[in-house]
């Protein structure tokens, strides 16, 4: 089997990675630390008609969260319809009150989705995670590849697989469609950010300038990048890698140091891109979650083609006496966390662990959400020289330009310890190539 012709490889390729700084850092407590994101040779393996039904439920997920998101800061018609509480929308931490009324170009607010999924054993995706505001990972499957197809040339001709190397074209594709004129650049927040390796990869697989805040300058309605040279050049499109809140100290924070002063209000012009839009937040907040396929019965009169993992919350007074009854079954879930942090296993908690999370669920019901632990598969993965079977996710990679496209690849995750579901890279976890057949 030509996959077993990659383990030979599997090390060499991970020596090349590392010195190609393909890593993953993680700034906590003050101390920035740099770790290795290991990479696995066993790939992940879906098939055309498997990966054709995911892409019809993608696209149809993104086309509802973008106009819920144009909804929420315009009309509010679906909280009118009381369809999605107004306690959801403006106790998140992610609705942003600066944002209301402001419309980016072409009505796209995600051009870059990254859609967390999980493979159940009983063979159905459950979708997990919605990210629409600054999903990474895109660049370690797109590198992996490469090194692989290096390594072991004969391995991919001999299976029919599609070309993953086109996520670059798709993302440059969406940055020119809204671009209203000028150059494209990736707003970087320097080498310390968790994921500067992809900010720089993806400026060089798309022709972007990569710039920090301290390169770009906005005056008079219309932003520029500063040159070495000093020379000022219009920018027409910004794929920021920086949370909202830093963005623009005029506006946001005003503490940031990273953003770019009044380059908002050139946003709020139309004169510049911003990708993805500010805002995102309180759609892919985890309690907005629950409400996602009735987003799309709402927007679109369609059925979900995919599914939630089933989803209780415990704001609904029904559905905390069927939490508190089943405590001990559930994955509750902070919804203002992210990367695998705030996430707790009812039956892993000590009684007085279990009582005071219990009395914290109810005086902040709205702070968590309770999920049924779906029995995802496991994939195989070499560890020290025995293949054994781990947890995997998928991150799935969804572009919008004119209509959206789902990227025949994907990131997939996996934990590297026994028994644990958590998969995220800030939590020590490996990654795996994608490989999606073709007809």
């Amino acid at each position: 089997m030509e996959q077993l012709e990659l383990l030979k490889h599997a090390d060499k390729i991970n020596e090349l990675l590392a010195r190609y700084g393909v890593k993953f850092g993680i700034y906590k407590n003050n101390v920035f630390k740099e770790q290795l994101f290991p990479f696995d040779s066993i790939p992940r393996i879906i098939g055309h008609e498997e990966f054709s039904h995911l892409e019809k439920g993608l696209k149809q997920r993104v086309m509802a969260l973008n106009l819920f998101l144009k909804d929420i800061y315009g009309k509010k018609q679906i909280v009118k319809d009381g369809i999605v509480p107004e306690d959801f929308i403006f106790a998140s931490s992610g609705y942003m009150a600066e944002c209301e009324g402001v419309v980016p170009a072409k009505d796209i607010y995600s051009h870059i989705s990254g859609i967390d999924l999980v493979k159940g054993k009983d063979g159905n995706w459950y979708i997990l995670e919605d990210n629409l505001r600054v999903p990474s990972g895109a660049s370690y499957p797109m590198i992996a590849r490469d090194l692989c197809r290096r390594s072991s040339p004969g391995t991919f001709h001999n299976y029919r697989l599609e070309d993953n190397r086109n996520y670059a074209d798709l993302l440059r594709r969406a940055m020119d469609y809204v671009n209203p004129g000028g150059h494209t650049v990736i707003l970087t927040p320097g080498r310390y950010n968790a994921a500067y390796f992809e900010h720089s990869y993806l400026a060089e697989k798309t022709g972007a300038h990569l710039a920090t805040g301290s390169e770009l300058v906005a005056e008079n309605d219309i932003l520029y990048y500063i040159s070495s040279d000093g020379t000022r050049e219009r920018v027409g499109a910004v794929y920021r890698r920086i949370s909202d809140e830093y963005l623009d100290p005029m506006v946001f924070n005003p503490e940031s140091l990273i953003g770019i002063p009044h380059i908002y209000e050139v946003f709020r012009k139309g004169n510049v891109a911003l990708i993805n839009a500010p805002g995102n937040g309180v759609a892919d907040d985890k309690g907005i979650y629950y409400f996602v396929p009735k987003m799309i019965q709402y927007y679109l009169d369609e059925e979900p083609i995919l599914c939630n993992a089933p989803t209780y919350l415990p704001f609904y007074e029904e559905d905390m006496k069927y939490v508190l009854s089943h405590f001990d079954d559930l994955v509750l879930k902070d919804v203002a966390e992210a990367g695998g942090y705030g996430v707790v296993f009812g039956s892993s908690m000590t009684k007085q662990q279990k009582q005071d999370f219990i009395g914290l669920l109810q005086s902040e019901p709205r702070r968590f959400i309770a999920q049924e632990v779906i029995d995802f598969q496991d994939l195989d993965i070499v560890d020290h020289g025995e293949i054994v079977p781990r947890k995997a996710d998928l991150r799935a990679f969804v572009v919008m330009a004119e209509e959206p496209f789902v990227w025949k690849s994907g990131l997939t995750r996996f934990s590297r310890n026994t028994d644990s579901f958590i998969v995220n890279s800030s939590q020590g976890g490996g990654f795996k190539d994608t490989w999606v057949l073709y007809q």
